[in-house]
């Protein structure tokens, strides 16, 4: 099998957990390996990944090798994998745009970004740095908020020729205008925004389609997320948080037997916490009405290593990217979009979505579900047409 040949736009956190799992899972075997949803992926393992450029705006990253980059402050996920080899892969300067919030240089360095002191690259020049490499996907791990910011990466992949994982919450293929865009020139895009293997979302979500299968009335509900990465203190910013609260809220609000007020629903980040590090806790509960309309609720508190959880998700859209790309198809996935992300195109409950993503894998495309099973979206071909 071919390499899977791939291009990192932030080498933050989820970067680094993604680049140690690369790593730590070639020196496993099927029985040992913990943490994966599928070892073999449509004959890909995680070994057959291979990231050939990257790019970030922080000086301690900048011109540094991969595998020293991803171990740099600001990071502070969880070493697992900490012998990497040189990756001979130079971490390359990438355009700043809205990055960066302006609040965070008022942190100590050691937790907010340090812009270096080069000259930002063009479009044109992240375009030849793309081809050059070879990379034929993009992944694209730039901060909450960098609207400005992933849309220019988001154009470069389509100028460059490679397909797109938008890990971030900014709406990019469940965007009618940009998923048309990569189907009419034959790009596979899987986004919005990860969904976390086992993360506050896919659980919240998963607790409201009990309640939905079980009869009870779900009257109110919130999710409150802490944390101590850059991305819980770049969130501090308010006003960067518009689609991240929409993403997080139209995932639960998705399958839930009917949808709630927005008076009676309030999900996304809360606060940072500096000493939590990459470490994410989030707080769930859920009132509701049983039998007779007797009341009850739930509470939920979760702990877990952010950026690793979501590597375990990015993991497998990599590879599904990869066979699209084998197979000619274009444009959004939506059934693996609806199983990777909080905010695809189509929202689906995860079994459903699950089956998708597995008939996909074994490349079966029945005609009368095709539409699900391939992408492009019905109102991205709609929107074409009109």
């Amino acid at each position: 099998m071919d390499k899977i040949k791939i291009a990192l736009c932030g080498v933050g956190n989820c970067a680094s957990a993604l680049v140690q799992g690369i790593h730590y899972y070639r020196h496993k075997n099927p029985e040992g390996a913990i943490g994966l949803m599928h070892w073999e992926l449509g004959g890909y393992l995680p070994s057959d990944i291979e990231v050939l450029a990257a790019f970030d705006i922080d000086a301690r990253k900048v011109g540094r090798d991969l595998s020293e980059a991803v171990f740099a402050p600001p990071n502070c996920t969880t070493v697992f994998s900490p012998d990497l080899p040189p990756s001979g892969v130079t971490v390359r300067m990438g355009q700043v745009l809205d990055g960066v919030s302006p609040h965070m240089a008022d942190y100590d360095d050691s937790r907010t970004f340090l812009p270096a002191d080069e000259p930002e690259p063009g479009q044109a020049q992240i375009v030849r740095e793309l081809r050059r490499s070879g990379a034929e996907i993009l992944v694209n791990y730039l901060p909450v908020g960098s609207e400005k910011a992933v849309r220019f990466y988001a154009e470069c992949a389509l100028k460059a020729g490679v397909a797109f994982i938008n890990c971030m919450p900014v709406f990019i293929a469940s965007d009618p205008a940009w998923e048309a865009r990569f189907r009419q020139v034959g790009l596979p895009i899987i986004g919005d925004d990860v969904k976390s293997q086992l993360g506050a979302t896919i659980t919240h979500r998963l607790l409201g389609q009990l309640f939905a299968d079980r009869g009870v009335q779900l009257d109110r509900t919130y999710q409150l997320n802490t944390g101590g990465n850059t991305d819980f203190l770049n969130m501090l910013d308010r006003q960067r948080l518009q689609s991240k609260k929409i993403s997080k809220t139209e995932a639960v609000q998705s399958v839930l037997a009917q949808q709630l007020p927005a008076e009676d629903i309030h999900i996304g980040p809360s606060d940072y916490v500096p000493w939590q590090k990459d470490n994410k806790i989030a707080f769930i509960r859920m009132e509701g009405r049983l039998f007779g309309d007797v009341p009850m609720n739930l509470e939920l508190r979760l702990s877990v290593e952010d950026s690793p959880n979501s590597a375990g998700i990015v993991i497998d859209a990599i590879r599904v990217i990869k066979l699209a790309l084998e197979r000619g198809i274009g444009g959004a996935l939506e059934g693996p979009a609806a199983y990777f992300m909080k905010h695809p195109p189509l929202q689906l409950p995860d079994h459903r979505a699950k089956e998708l993503v597995e008939r996909f894998i074994m490349g079966e495309l029945a005609d009368e579900e095709s539409d699900e099973v391939l992408g492009p979206s019905r109102w991205g071909r709609a929107e074409v047409a009109g």
